[in-house]
């Protein structure tokens, strides 16, 4: 028998990180901060490549690419964490609740579906760079983009109508600093398995089967690299797939660490604290790695740069 304040709740609780008030000011200023970075950083690679004719191959077309999803993956967390702080209210709407979670996992996806593909790129650069520019051709790279966007769309529509199912008590507080899939899950009172079970089923068809893409890709890779004769050669290839190889193992390393720690320490607020790795820091690192030590990446925005202050 369910119980008697079972109902269809029209808000939510989100904890946040820490529920000490003079902890308050420094998180929001942190993240601010953080968000800002990643906002800023992200923009210069996506106007770097825009702007540029010279990066308009399929390497910075997916990565203008990804630097897009990751503005877009962190502003669906830190902008409400930052007005929960500054207003001193944690409330979120049923409504902006599974709305948050839709987008979040949207590009949760996304980011990984990207990565994937920028992995068969260099894969296709280094093992077979004489055929790349007919292999990676403008219609392919299209297509690539537009396959990743759809399993997206659809991966998200689904698990959100699956939490639409389920059924909750009046009073509930979310462990998290947003809307996350897991906790949803774990706080409905009515049958979750099914929940679970798409869940889990979806999580290794796609997060299993982007890492085995890309881990397979990297196989072939080093195969390549270790054939070739000269040194410098070897230098070459290796340096065209550092920055994503980089960011795969932050992604990934994060991403996975907070899923699979949890079971063993049963804290939802360790989880919560470990989330911020993938979801804010990762996207404010992504930038600095691929643009450090890119010389196209930094005399495009020099280019750019120059023409701005020329024109003014």
């Amino acid at each position: 028998m369910e119980p008697e304040n079972l109902t269809r709740v029209s808000e939510f609780v989100l904890l946040g990180l820490s529920e000490e008030p003079d902890l308050q000011p420094l998180l929001f200023g942190l993240f601010l901060s953080m968000y800002l970075i990643t906002v800023l950083g992200n923009l210069l690679i996506v106007l770097a490549v825009s702007s540029d004719s010279h990066l308009h191959t399929p390497m910075y077309f997916f990565l203008c690419n990804l630097s897009f999803v990751d503005i877009c993956f962190t502003s669906t967390t830190v902008p409400k964490m930052l007005v929960n702080i500054q207003t001193q209210s944690k409330v979120i709407t049923y409504g902006g609740c599974i709305t948050q979670m839709y987008f979040f996992i949207f590009f949760v996806v996304l980011d990984v579906n990207l990565l994937t593909v920028m992995a068969y790129d260099r894969f296709v650069a280094i093992c077979h760079p004489l055929h790349y520019t007919v292999i990676m051709n403008p219609w392919l790279c299209g297509q690539l983009v537009l396959v990743s966007w759809t399993i997206s769309v659809l991966n998200s529509l689904l698990q959100s109508l699956m939490v639409l199912r389920l059924s909750f008590c009046a009073d509930l507080q979310i462990p998290h600093f947003f809307c996350e899939l897991n906790q949803m899950i774990q706080l409905a009172w009515s049958d979750t398995f099914v929940n679970t079970l798409v869940l889990y089923i979806v999580t290794v068809l796609l997060g299993g089967g982007s890492l085995t893409g890309i881990l397979y890709s990297y196989s072939k890779i080093v195969s390549c690299i270790c054939a070739m004769s000269s040194a410098q050669g070897k230098y070459k290839a290796f340096s065209t797939c550092a920055s994503h190889l980089s960011v795969v193992s932050l992604f990934y390393l994060t991403s996975l660490g907070v899923y699979l720690s949890y079971p063993a320490t049963h804290s939802a607020h360790s989880s919560a604290t470990a989330s911020v790795l993938y979801t804010v820091v990762t996207p404010m690192l992504n930038p600095f790695i691929y643009s450090l030590r890119n010389k196209d990446i930094k005399g495009a925005l020099k280019r750019s740069f120059g023409m701005t202050v020329q024109k003014g």
